[in-house]
């Protein structure tokens, strides 16, 4: 499996270890660049193929080609495969870099689009105390590797969408999304909002003390973190990178 790995300076041991899910894009420049910055921040930042199987060295731009090269590699990607490849980049991390501190250490992870879907099944595995899920579409609806019909909706009654698995998340989760993104219609914010709510035991997921949070950026739209898209806003951007800070240094 293909992935990045950025670390602080040599001699500088980290403060943790972050696992990065790319876009639909790959483990492109944008993407290794959120590991370097985390690794200026003090973390050790492994951004993986989440693509390796169909498509292991994907890197393509953020354009019309891209994006139908990206979605096709996408619908490949099943929950099992992934959640066995979190936990094989879990060990790896805690294992192969046990001199820099991180055996036994409690990881976070961090998603962006489908990515960010992803970053939600990621939660899921026991080694993951934090998580950031930035503009994961679908999860109210829709499981990767489930059949979908025509307008991607389960064809299957009993197969749960990702939402379902908040439960079984036994650290934190927080949710970055935009109002105005059209990829995430207000059903399912409030869908998203709802559950959270829920695993929360009733203290309101837009509570600044919820354990499982959810985020809107005002007016920000799909990708509003990333400088190589249309959406970026950079205010937004700097809100939400400063809360992923925030909870990877309240739980890592």
């Amino acid at each position: 499996m293909p992935a990045w790995w950025a670390r602080p300076a040599v001699g500088v041991r980290p403060r943790a270890a972050v696992l990065v899910l790319p876009e639909v894009f790959g483990v492109n420049a944008w993407v290794r660049s959120v590991a370097e910055r985390l690794a200026q921040h003090g973390y050790a930042a492994l951004a993986i193929s989440t693509f390796w199987r169909t498509a292991p060295q994907l890197d393509v731009g953020y354009d019309a080609a891209g994006l139908a090269a990206g979605r096709e590699h996408r619908d490949h990607v099943r929950a099992d495969q992934l959640l066995a490849d979190v936990a094989a980049a879990a060990a790896w991390l805690q294992t192969a870099h046990a001199a820099d501190g991180l055996a036994q250490r409690p990881l976070g992870c961090v998603g962006f689009c489908f990515g960010g879907h992803l970053a939600m099944l990621a939660a899921t595995v026991p080694a993951i105390a934090a998580t950031c899920d930035f503009y994961g579409a679908r999860v109210s609806s829709y499981r990767p590797g489930a059949a979908v019909d025509g307008e991607g909706r389960l064809l299957d009654p009993s197969a749960a969408p990702t939402l379902a698995v908040l439960p079984q998340i036994p650290g934190r989760l927080w949710c970055f999304r935009g109002d105005a993104d059209p990829l995430i219609p207000p059903a399912e914010i409030a869908a998203i909002e709802a559950a959270l709510t829920a695993a929360n035991g009733g203290v309101p997921a837009s509570a600044s003390n919820a354990r499982h949070r959810l985020l809107i950026a005002p007016g920000a739209g799909h990708g509003y973190l990333c400088e190589a898209r249309a959406d970026f806003q950079p205010q937004a951007a700097a809100t939400a990178w400063d809360a992923m800070l925030e909870l990877f240094a309240a739980e890592l």
